[in-house]
């Protein structure tokens, strides 16, 4: 998808929503965006769905783009033993509202690219902004992922490249090296293959500040960034405390994950799905991306974001009051604190 489309963005301009939300935060006495959440004048998704059932889009950052508020995970997509059901569950979601793809050169043994670069066939790709990523740390290897995906991914261009899994202290410094995995990815934005560039990561808000710190030491900004945001993080090494407040003041495109921490913070019993959606949406997020292996759950996905409404501060304490007792060891955020999650370590020929 190229340039901007003239789409119902939900909520206030993304500078004035930084602005408020900072003084918000400091008439409260909070250092993070802890507190933001429940600040309802100022929510993003302010405006009620439309009659029609579209899903509401939000500005990525400083893009100009306009991307859904929800946005369809790809990891879960290859997964079904049907391929067909995976191109039905695509373009479905597209069909609902749905233009933000993400996927990565790793998912499912590359399953996830290719079935949904048949699904973009027929005209589907130029309704949707899409987005993969890469392991490589090297430029060799970077680029090398990336010219694999665009063939699986049936395109001669992504709208946004990430560099995949920051999960290590070294990684930002990997990626910045002579000889690195930013130069492939501007080489790669030169020659017109991608758009933007961003990065995501899920084991250590500390990691993501390093990343952040060693872009700016290198006069780069990154148009996005992905992580981490729920109910359980709030509480515990929060992404939400410590990396969103950096990432909104350089305008970054906020890509929100594991809203429910690939069900397992669904196991405390303490939330809903839904619950889960609407905390995530309820933050200064571009688009809570979250993982759809059915068209069930698709539904719901599509159903959080008709029916989000801002939560109010007594909203946003009730739930994170329900969560508390739950989430101060981490136990239902295996990401942060086990290797479940880590694909680029149990595979670490992938870092090149």
């Amino acid at each position: 998808m190229r340039g901007t489309e003239d789409s119902r963005e939900s909520g206030v301009t993304r500078r004035k929503f930084v602005g408020m939300s900072v003084a918000t935060a400091t008439v409260a006495g909070v250092s993070g965006v802890a507190g933001i959440a429940g600040t309802s004048p100022f929510a993003w998704a302010a405006a009620p769905p439309p009659a029609t059932g579209d899903i509401p889009r939000r500005p990525l950052g400083r893009t100009g783009e306009k991307v859904s508020m929800v946005g369809l995970g790809g990891s879960h997509i290859g997964q079904q033993h049907d391929e067909q059901e995976s191109l039905r569950i695509i373009r479905t979601a597209i069909d609902s509202g749905i233009n933000f793809m993400d996927n990565s050169w790793d998912y499912n043994d590359g399953k996830s690219e290719e079935r949904m670069g048949k699904a973009l066939r027929d005209g589907y790709r130029q309704k949707v902004f899409l987005m993969t990523k890469v392991d490589g740390r090297t430029k060799a290897s970077a680029a090398a992922q990336l010219n694999e995906s665009l063939k699986r991914l049936q395109t001669d261009h992504l709208d946004l490249l990430q560099f995949h899994e920051i999960i290590r202290m070294n990684d930002p410094d990997r990626i910045f090296m002579p000889g690195g995995a930013l130069e492939a990815a501007l080489e790669a934005k030169k020659a017109g293959k991608i758009r933007y560039i961003g990065f995501t990561g899920h084991k250590s808000p500390d990691i993501h500040l390093k990343m952040l710190q060693t872009a700016a030491a290198h006069g780069f900004t990154f148009d996005t960034v992905q992580m981490p945001l729920n109910v359980m993080d709030a509480h515990w090494n929060s992404f939400e405390k410590k990396v969103l407040p950096v990432a909104l003041q350089h305008d970054m495109g906020i890509l929100g994950m594991k809203s429910m921490g690939d069900k397992i913070i669904l196991k405390s019993k303490a939330v809903t799905p839904i619950e889960c959606l609407h905390y995530a949406m309820n933050l200064p997020t571009s688009v809570v991306i979250t993982g759809c292996d059915s068209l069930d759950i698709l539904h719901q996905a599509l159903d959080a974001a008709r029916s989000f409404q801002p939560m109010s501060p007594d909203q946003v304490a009730a739930l994170l009051k329900k969560t508390d007792p739950v989430a101060q060891k981490g136990e239902y955020e295996l990401y942060k604190t086990s290797q479940h999650f880590d694909s680029t370590a149990k595979n670490p020929q992938w870092l090149g």
